[in-house]
């Protein structure tokens, strides 16, 4: 198999297995832009379709996202999968990026912060307050938590270490319904078939179905940060200039409104 038919296959499957803004590559709208291809961290969508179309009315180009959880979008880039810009949900993903050298590290930037919610389907009776030993267990009772990968996504990753630090992830831990990417945890909480989620304040405010129980304690877990940067390999000459404008003040207001926080 040739380089260049092995590089296709890898961007099939990784386009037919997240979230595309856009569409397939080979489709004349793609081949006509000229903006970047952008992997973003699954709780960005919201906050960067609305960037995205911003954007596009400002210049007339099109930025292509993708959306999943930052480990598998960070594993694609290693793998060879084409992005010109990455957005991590944690700093662990971008490090782990630069530590392999694909990432340009001059370009780097903590673009955002967030906070870490629990959250209930809108209408729910139960409202444990989040407090060391908290009684979150029992108000699960035959329940699940829905939340990222523990092992990998980093709103699980950021849910573990809150509900270790308060004293409550032994009992917790064998409740959880681990899902794919931080989104999809907010859908089952949405649909119902959690009784509880932790997800971002950001997701929180994005989805009605919804509604916020409780904020953790930012003392509870590692600094919730979204990096992002240039990969090694860009080839779209407005990756640069897509970067900017999500540093710039205009995409500031729109991340704001969607219950991110600019980074300092």
């Amino acid at each position: 198999m040739s380089t260049s038919m092995l590089r296709r296959g890898l961007v099939g499957g990784f386009f037919a297995a997240t979230i595309v803004l856009g569409v397939l590559r080979g489709d004349p709208a793609v081949a006509e832009s000229s903006g970047p291809t952008v992997f973003a961290a699954a709780s960005l969508k919201t906050a960067l379709d609305e960037i995205g179309t911003v954007w596009t009315a400002k210049t007339g180009r099109k930025a292509v996202v993708s959306y999943a959880a930052a480990s598998a979008l960070a594993k694609q880039i290693e793998q060879g999968a084409p992005a010109d810009l990455f957005v991590s949900a944690d700093l662990d993903w971008m490090d782990h990026l630069q530590s392999k050298g694909l990432i340009r590290t001059e370009t780097r930037v903590n673009l955002l912060t967030n906070t870490l919610v629990l959250i209930a389907p809108a209408g729910s009776a139960a409202e444990p307050k989040i407090a060391p030993g908290f009684a979150l267990a029992a108000a699960l009772g035959d329940g699940r938590l829905a939340t990222g990968d523990v092992r990998s996504v980093p709103a699980g990753k950021y849910a573990k270490a809150a509900l270790t630090s308060l004293g409550v992830w032994a009992a917790i831990e064998p409740k959880l319904a681990g899902a794919e990417n931080v989104r999809a945890a907010l859908s089952l909480v949405a649909r119902g078939e959690a009784r509880f989620g932790i997800v971002y304040g950001s997701d929180a405010r994005s989805e009605p179905k919804v509604m916020v129980v409780d904020t953790f304690p930012e003392s509870s877990h590692p600094p919730i940060v979204y990096p992002a940067a240039i990969t090694k390999d860009a080839t779209s000459s407005e990756a640069g200039a897509f970067l900017d404008f999500l540093k710039g003040t205009e995409a500031a207001k729109i991340f704001e409104a969607n219950g991110f926080a600019v980074a300092k």
